[in-house]
C-alpha cells in the first residue's frame, strides 16, 4: 500500500481516485481552488458533482496546504488546470521530501521572459530543486474512467523505470499504461490536440473531416519536430489516440462545428457555449504570440489559420 495525493478534485483528478484505490492504496484528495466543491464532497459523503459518483473508502478528502504537500508521500499527482500550475510550483518550491510528481494536466504556457513556449512539466520545474516529475497523457474521459470502462494512457518520463514504476501503482485491468521517453513529445501532443479537434469539427462532412483529422496529423508531425519532440510520439495515445477522442464528440470540436458554420469565436461562445471551457481556444490564445510570429504559415496553415480566427476574432478560414 502507497500513499499518494491529488492535488485538483475536478473530475479527471477525482476519477483517477478510482484505479489507486482498487489497488489498495491510501488516497487523499484535495481541493486548492473551489472551497464549494471541496464542501460538497466532504458535506455530501464523498459524492462527487461531476461524476455523479460517490469515491471509494479508501479515499480522503482534506483541505489543500503547506503541511499537507509535506507529510509522507509515495507519489503526489497534479490534476489542476492549467492556470493552477504556477500555484502549485511556488507550494513545491518549499517541499522538504524528494518525491514522485506526477502531472496530468495538459497544456502549454508561452513564457514571455524567455519568448519561448514551455510544457506543463517545465513551468511547474521552472525555478525549483530538480523535481522527479512525470507526465501522464492520452485518449481517457474522466467519467469513462470513474465508471472503470476500459482505458488506456501513456506515461512519460527520461527515466523510462520511473515512468513503469509509477504505471505499476496505477495499473489496473480496466486502466491500461504505456511508457515513453519522450516527454516533450506526449506533453506537446496532448495539448495541440486540443486547437486540431477545433479545426476537424469544422469541417463540412465527415469527408471533409476525415481529409482535415489526416492534415492535422502532418501539422502536428511538424510540430512535435520544432519544439525538439519525436514525431512518431504523434502516432501513439498523446496524439493520434487523444484526437480521435477530442474530434469525436469533445467541446472543442463542437466549437470547430459552430466556427465551420460561420460564426466568430465570440458569437459561438456566447450564443452556444457560454458556460463551457474550451481548453483548444484558451491555448490558442496562450502560444499564438509566438506561433504566428515564428513558425511559417506554409508549414501548419491549418493551425495558423485557427490561430488567427480565435486571436483576430474572425471568420475561420481553412484551405484544405
Amino acid at each position: 500500500m502507497k500513499k499518494v495525493l491529488i492535488i485538483g478534485a475536478g473530475a479527471m483528478g477525482a476519477a483517477f481516485t478510482f484505479p489507486l484505490a482498487d489497488n489498495n492504496h491510501k488516497v487523499t484528495l484535495t481541493e486548492p481552488y473551489s472551497k464549494d466543491l471541496l464542501n460538497k464532497l466532504i458535506t455530501k459523503k464523498k459524492f462527487h458533482p461531476a461524476l455523479k459518483l460517490k469515491l471509494s473508502k479508501r479515499v480522503s478528502v482534506k483541505k489543500f496546504s503547506s503541511d499537507l504537500l509535506n507529510e509522507k508521500w509515495d507519489l503526489v499527482v497534479v490534476a489542476v488546470s492549467s492556470i493552477g500550475i504556477e500555484m502549485v510550483r511556488k507550494h513545491l518550491k518549499n517541499i522538504k521530501r524528494k518525491v514522485s510528481i506526477l502531472i496530468l494536466t495538459k497544456g502549454l504556457k508561452y513564457d514571455r521572459n524567455n519568448k519561448k513556449i514551455i510544457t506543463m512539466s517545465e513551468q511547474l520545474n521552472k525555478g525549483n530543486q530538480n523535481l522527479n516529475i512525470s507526465v501522464l497523457k492520452g485518449p481517457c474521459l474522466a467519467k469513462e474512467l470513474a465508471k472503470k470502462i476500459k482505458s488506456y494512457t501513456v506515461i512519460a518520463n527520461k527515466n523510462i523505470n520511473i515512468a513503469k514504476n509509477i504505471g505499476k501503482l496505477i495499473s489496473t485491468k480496466y486502466y491500461k499504461t504505456e511508457y515513453s521517453s519522450d516527454v516533450k513529445g506526449v506533453e506537446f501532443s496532448s495539448a495541440i490536440k486540443n486547437i486540431y479537434s477545433m479545426i476537424i469539427g469544422s469541417g463540412e462532412g465527415e469527408n471533409t473531416a476525415s481529409a482535415l483529422f489526416r492534415k492535422s496529423l502532418d501539422e502536428m508531425e511538424y510540430l512535435i519536430k520544432y519544439f525538439r519532440g519525436k514525431k512518431e510520439t504523434v502516432h501513439g495515445l498523446a496524439g493520434v489516440g487523444d484526437l480521435y477522442v477530442s474530434a469525436v464528440g469533445g467541446r472543442n470540436s463542437k466549437m470547430g462545428e459552430y466556427l465551420g458554420k460561420g460564426f466568430t469565436f465570440k458569437v459561438a461562445k456566447n450564443k452556444f457555449m457560454q458556460n463551457d471551457t474550451v481548453e483548444g481556444a484558451d491555448l490558442a490564445r496562450e502560444i499564438a504570440p509566438y506561433i504566428l510570429k515564428k513558425i511559417n504559415k506554409n508549414k501548419i496553415p491549418l493551425m495558423h489559420a485557427l490561430l488567427s480566427a480565435i486571436t483576430k476574432n474572425k471568420k475561420l478560414k481553412v484551405n484544405y
